[in-house]
């Protein structure tokens, strides 16, 4: 077993599966727990994180990146994607955690206790959910579309037009607690994150037969490094090639 004896195998396994992540993924996960523990502003009395809605995320320029709707719990769905379990955007290469530094919830208490059409007396299930969600998922997607920079969210799939509606009282809570914020916020850590997962997006589309979705994402993708890239530029001062450029081309 790579060369290590039994005890120290025995050692490792003995490390319990909380302690396992490295410490920024577990300072990240505790910010977590805080943000679902925070009170639902529609539901009086419970925690968001045990609420039902919409949920949008947003980076480090506040700029919206994805939105999404749970019939289950904010908990459970913003925890799949956040903390490296099982997601479908994630899995694709459309969402990368990295990315997320703040998150907005819309919950909406009726749509938890709705009473089922096709089965009266019984709480509505997951599909029937979906269709009382729907409106408000639209409703988050155009308002986050129209206030994105870009004009345009990550989503690979298409949120289908429904009729607008208002939306409750929202929670917005940043993810990313105060002693890795200006780490994880450096520009260029963003860049290379983003160039890599541009990078793994384009080569899934070029082995698959992929969405004209995904292909939609990764342009924005593009635009996005694009954007940061210049900002970057325009941090640092460099404009024109000068003299120390010159030198480094040489060594």
């Amino acid at each position: 077993m790579l060369g290590l004896s039994e005890d120290v195998w025995s050692a490792v396994a003995r490390i319990s599966k909380k302690d396992q992540p490295p410490r920024a993924v577990q300072l990240i996960r505790a910010e977590l727990v805080k943000v679902m523990a925070l009170d639902d502003p529609n539901g009086l009395g419970y925690r968001i994180g045990d609420a039902v809605g919409v949920y949008a995320y947003f980076d480090y320029d506040d700029e919206p990146i994805y939105v999404g709707q749970t019939s289950s719990s904010f908990r459970d769905r913003v925890s799949r994607h956040l903390t490296g379990q099982r997601s479908d955007a994630v899995a694709k290469f459309i969402l990368d955690p990295f990315e997320v530094a703040s998150v907005s919830m819309w919950s909406l208490p009726h749509v938890a206790v709705a009473e089922s059409i096709k089965k009266p007396g019984h709480i509505a299930g997951a599909a029937e959910k979906k269709a009382l969600l729907n409106p408000y998922e639209y409703t988050v997607y155009k308002t986050l579309e129209t206030q994105s920079k870009f004009h345009a969210i990550l989503n690979e799939g298409v949120i289908q037009p429904t009729e607008l509606v208002e939306l409750p009282p929202v929670v917005h809570a940043r993810i990313i607690p105060e002693g890795l914020w200006e780490d994880r916020k450096h520009s260029d850590v963003r860049i290379a994150r983003r160039a890599a997962t541009i990078s793994r997006l384009s080569q899934m589309i070029s082995e698959r037969e992929v969405s004209g979705g995904m292909r939609r994402t990764l342009l924005l993708q593009a635009r996005r490094l694009t954007w940061l890239a210049q900002q970057r530029i325009h941090e640092v001062g460099v404009e024109l090639p000068d003299a120390e450029d010159a030198t480094i081309g040489d060594e």
